[in-house]
């Protein structure tokens, strides 16, 4: 199994097999920033849907923050007991890192969206988009915001992932595409060529480019 070139390598890639949401009206992807909005404008350019920012944080484990205890979003928290207990994460531990990440959160609400508003998701086909999904914890987060607002269909789409962190969304997701599902899985970087970060004034600039597509994001 080759690695991705880039992310936008991989969004084309991911977006082959999501063929059938092309030019429906009801369809709309979120994407995590940062590493998921190249990816997902790259879905939605391919099927002429609007884009808008899932915005959710990693709960890294102290001293090892790549090691995801859990995530949140505005209106959920998810967490990965089986880290937590054998990282011996205090309940002091978890709370100081959910507030500081609940602070980061909020600063990227008004980074990103500013005054425009959340998207409607009832009755509507959501496609959460990210570059990949190590733990799960940062998209289990993020589907079950999403859910809560009573999508007609929740589909998850990732690049890379393995197949045990995959099938935590079984009972979650309606849909699962992932074209690249290794075995051995050790790091999401792992599978690209180039996995360099994201700035904000990135994540700004595509979402700039989503919405001269005429597919940016969606206010309905």
């Amino acid at each position: 199994m080759q690695p991705f070139a880039n992310r936008i390598e991989a969004g084309r890639a991911l977006a082959q097999s999501l063929g059938d949401y092309r030019d429906r009206k009801d369809t709309i992807v979120l994407a995590l920033p940062r590493g998921g909005v190249p990816v997902g404008l790259e879905v939605a350019r391919a099927l002429s849907a609007p884009l808008d920012l899932m915005l959710v944080r990693k709960l890294g484990v102290p001293g090892h923050e790549e090691l995801a205890m859990g995530a949140i979003t505005g209106s959920a928290r998810v967490l990965n007991e089986d880290v937590i207990r054998s990282c011996g994460i205090s309940d002091d531990d978890l709370e100081r890192e959910t507030r500081a990440e609940r602070a980061e959160l909020q600063r990227r609400a008004v980074r990103y969206r500013g005054e425009r508003p959340w998207p409607a998701l009832r009755d509507r086909c959501v496609i959460l988009v990210d570059d990949g999904i190590a733990t799960g914890a940062t998209m289990a987060a993020a589907a079950r915001a999403v859910r809560a607002e009573q999508p007609e269909q929740l589909v998850i789409a990732v690049p890379v992932a393995p197949p045990a962190a995959l099938a935590r969304f079984s009972g979650l997701a309606d849909r699962i595409e992932c074209p690249l599902r290794p075995m051995s899985f050790w790091a999401i970087g792992a599978w690209y060529h180039d996995f360099s970060q994201l700035s904000d004034e990135q994540v700004l600039a595509l979402m700039r480019e989503a919405q001269a597509l005429g597919g940016g994001a969606a206010d309905e």
